[in-house]
């Protein structure tokens, strides 16, 4: 019976524990296509124009910081651009 009762709690474990991971993986997912789908929306409506300065472009740092960073991450960006410090 103990025998039993530890498989259970075991399997019980494991089934939570990739419950959460892939919870975890869905959130940095969503927040990636954000990010990439808010920094492809900045330079198709030239919005970095409207203050003046060239748009964010396309090259392996922008596009890794919006996908880990999300929308915060290109929040960055832009603020970085507007402030004349390149990336």
């Amino acid at each position: 019976m103990s025998d039993l009762l530890i498989r259970v709690l075991v399997i019980i474990a494991i089934l939570i524990i990739v419950y959460l991971v892939i919870r975890i993986l869905a959130e940095l997912l969503i927040n990636a296509i954000l990010g990439l789908f808010m920094l492809f929306s900045m330079n198709y409506f030239h919005v970095m124009q409207w203050f003046g300065r060239p748009d964010l472009g396309y090259n392996l740092i922008t596009v890794i910081i919006s996908a880990f960073g999300g929308i915060p991450g290109v929040l960055v960006l832009i603020l970085l651009k507007i402030l004349g410090i390149t990336v």
